[in-house]
């Protein structure tokens, strides 16, 4: 049985990797407290570098997980952890988002070394650029950070078909659309058979972003607030996907999860 997400919430990071070498579930951690005293999921925000440069959507993070314990039976601690690679508690937050808007500074090899542990022994890391362009500095930055995590012969990022499970783990949806909808596809890192790191250049965080007003940051264009509505569903199945890999793909939809998980999104 394949190493469960919710499990790596629940027993910590650490202790999932000791559990993948022999594949054994952790399903039955699901319910109890990890080592940091929450049962809630939190988000870990990646710090890449130094300046602001790490966060250009300060509260993105924030508002997404407001919508997921809305629209999923999740509980959320709303306040992402902000963790560096040389964080010793980077194990805690199996789900990392690493957000830019200009070029980012290659890690040093101790670094690499521990992305690469940290995704290989099930953590999962979705990239998000906020630079508004498919071949910008920060998307040329990390596709540098991909190939060194997982140098050839390992596949880099590759556009993950429409029928992929992530498409459909919660919504049922077809692309990644953000603030932008300037790439149409999703691209992502497969280890194993699973996704282990996704990125998205649509800018999702700046159409999640929110003041304390209650006023979204950013305008989504081309299409406004349904496009906005489509980015939370795409932040929504990414972490429904980093947490349920355990279902088939074939199973893997939402009447299934609504029957089998008691959840009821908004539609």
């Amino acid at each position: 049985m394949p190493v469960s997400r919710r499990g790596l919430l629940a027993g910590g990071f650490a202790a999932a990797a000791a559990a993948a070498l022999g594949r054994r579930a952790l399903a039955d951690r699901s319910r109890k407290a990890p080592a940091h005293g929450s049962s809630k999921f939190r988000f870990g925000q990646l710090q890449l570098g130094s300046g602001s440069s790490w966060n250009p959507r300060p509260g993105a993070l924030r508002r997404l997980g407001w919508e997921l314990e809305k629209r999923t039976s999740i509980e959320v601690e709303l306040e992402a952890a902000v963790v560096t690679l040389a964080s010793e508690t980077l194990h805690e937050t199996p789900f990392l988002y690493l957000a830019g808007e200009r070029e980012i500074e290659l890690p040093g090899p101790t670094s690499i070394e521990a992305l690469r542990r940290f995704l290989t022994f099930g953590g999962f890391l979705l990239i998000d650029s906020a630079e508004g362009a498919t071949d910008g500095a920060f998307a040329a930055s990390v596709r540098k950070l991909m190939a060194a995590v997982f140098p050839a012969p390992a596949k880099n990022l590759e556009v993950v078909p429409k029928d992929h499970v992530i498409f459909k783990s919660f919504y049922l949806l077809d692309q990644p659309l953000g603030r932008l909808a300037i790439a149409p596809a999703l691209e992502a890192v497969e280890r194993d058979g699973r996704i282990v790191a996704a990125y998205v250049a649509n800018d999702l965080g700046g159409a999640w972003a929110r003041d304390d007003f209650g006023n979204y940051d950013f305008p989504c264009e081309p299409g406004g607030e349904r496009q906005r509505e489509l980015s939370f569903r795409m932040g929504v199945n990414v972490v429904m996907y980093a947490l349920c890999l355990d279902y088939k793909a074939d199973q893997v939809h939402v009447p299934f999860i609504m029957k089998r998980r008691k959840w009821k999104p908004d539609e």
